[in-house]
């Protein structure tokens, strides 16, 4: 029997909360709910969701901070949703780790429509340039089974999406690829959320691996194309 993926939805408007868990339940998500900030952290520890619907206005602290602190122990996909439609407020929330921003009021079926395809990014087996062999470029190796990072030797914790973007550039190691190309190898062709998440994540990856974007060792920006591998020496 297929495990059902698992969502949490947090809103401190509950009507709201058990609108969006009924059409989820419908579509054959197992939902938890949390209406304020620190239950929302504490569901997410609890339930190990696979994605969060967070709102940003939240009791208790807000939904920034709740993304903050669940990016410390999780991974899961998160989409975040506000009443303001001002692009500073979306910026803070992909920069703090959000996947996605939907801006209210929206459709269930808009809703349900992105947790779709966001669920639809394909899984490291898709994306191997040999199987079972580590991917080598310059001091970056990738072991794809093990979902293991190193640099020069020494391991480097990582996030899914972030290894998941060092493997779409190290398939393509001396080509440039487009924030358009990387969303439909990590995110899948279904994606249609902001394109910046792209720069946000490739910006924490590169603070994690001490890259420099000025004088990169391993991920050069392409002006007006996306980004690509550093030619090893």
């Amino acid at each position: 029997m297929n495990t059902l993926l698992k969502v949490l939805v947090v809103d401190d408007e509950v009507a709201l909360t058990g609108v969006i868990a009924s059409y989820l339940v419908r579509e054959g998500f197992e939902v938890a709910l949390a209406h304020d900030g620190p239950d929302a952290v504490t569901m997410a520890r609890l339930h190990q969701p696979d994605l969060i619907v967070l709102d940003v206005m939240l009791p208790g602290f807000d939904g920034t901070e709740v993304c903050r602190q669940i990016r410390q122990f999780s991974d899961a996909y998160i989409i975040m949703l506000t009443a303001r439609d001002e692009e500073v407020d979306k910026i803070l929330g992909l920069s703090i780790g959000a996947d996605d921003y939907l801006v209210k009021p929206f459709s269930p079926r808009e809703l349900i429509a992105r947790i779709r395809a966001m669920l639809r990014r394909p899984r490291a087996s898709t994306l191997r340039n040999e199987p079972n062999r580590p991917v080598v470029v310059g001091g970056l190796e990738l072991d794809i089974d093990a979902r293991v990072l190193t640099v020069d030797g020494v391991e480097v914790s990582v996030t899914r999406t972030e290894f998941d973007l060092l493997m779409a550039l190290t398939s393509r190691p001396r080509s440039a690829l487009t924030r358009r190309q990387l969303i439909e190898a990590v995110w899948g062709s279904g994606w249609i959320g902001d394109e910046h998440v792209v720069d946000v994540h490739i910006g924490h990856l590169r603070t994690k691996l001490g890259d420099a974007a000025h004088e990169p060792r391993f991920i050069r920006t392409v002006r007006a194309v996306g980004y690509g591998l550093v030619s090893p020496q």
